[in-house]
């Protein structure tokens, strides 16, 4: 049996299972459905390594648990910075314009939308976003000049729209 054909057959068996059996532990179906699904995720990456895995399972519903204990710590930490960290001056308004680019960029593939708020959001350099993403420096600096152009055409006809 393929490597893609035995995990979707444990998904089958055991994914209800392992939903209830998180729900219980985090309280929420919808924690419990990402955990899972999380496993799952890193049970496919894991390839045909997941085929020599004695208890399939098990091993998902520890993948499971360990992604929430993740989630959890990282919560807590966040609550605990939360109180230091100055809030906004004002809100921030919703403006057509914003919706605007907002839509534009939900619109660009996520690899491309990344490297434009890293870039131009995070004010962070094409070198460093290469380093943190683990990508050669050009293949950013594609990226972000094809977004851009996306978001330029996209912007325009938005605007085109408005006026007509």
């Amino acid at each position: 049996m393929a490597a893609s054909e035995a995990l979707s057959a444990i998904y089958d068996a055991s994914y209800s299972r392992l939903v209830a059996q998180l729900i219980v532990i985090t309280g929420s179906q919808e924690e419990a459905e990402d955990a899972v699904q999380e496993a799952f995720v890193k049970g496919i990456r894991q390839g045909a390594r997941f085929d020599l895995i004695d208890n399939p399972e098990a091993w998902l519903r520890t993948v499971a648990i360990n992604t929430q204990r993740t989630r959890w710590h990282r919560s807590a930490v966040l609550r605990r910075l939360l109180p230091k960290v100055p809030g906004p001056v004002r809100p921030v308004e919703p403006t057509p314009e914003r919706l605007a680019v907002a839509d534009a960029l939900a619109r660009l593939k996520p690899e491309w939308r990344t490297v434009v708020v890293l870039h131009h959001l995070a004010d962070q350099p094409i070198e460093a976003i290469a380093t943190q993403l683990g990508l050669p420096v050009g293949t950013v600096k594609s990226r972000l000049a094809r977004a851009r152009e996306q978001l330029g055409n996209d912007l325009r006809i938005s605007e085109e729209a408005d006026h007509v």
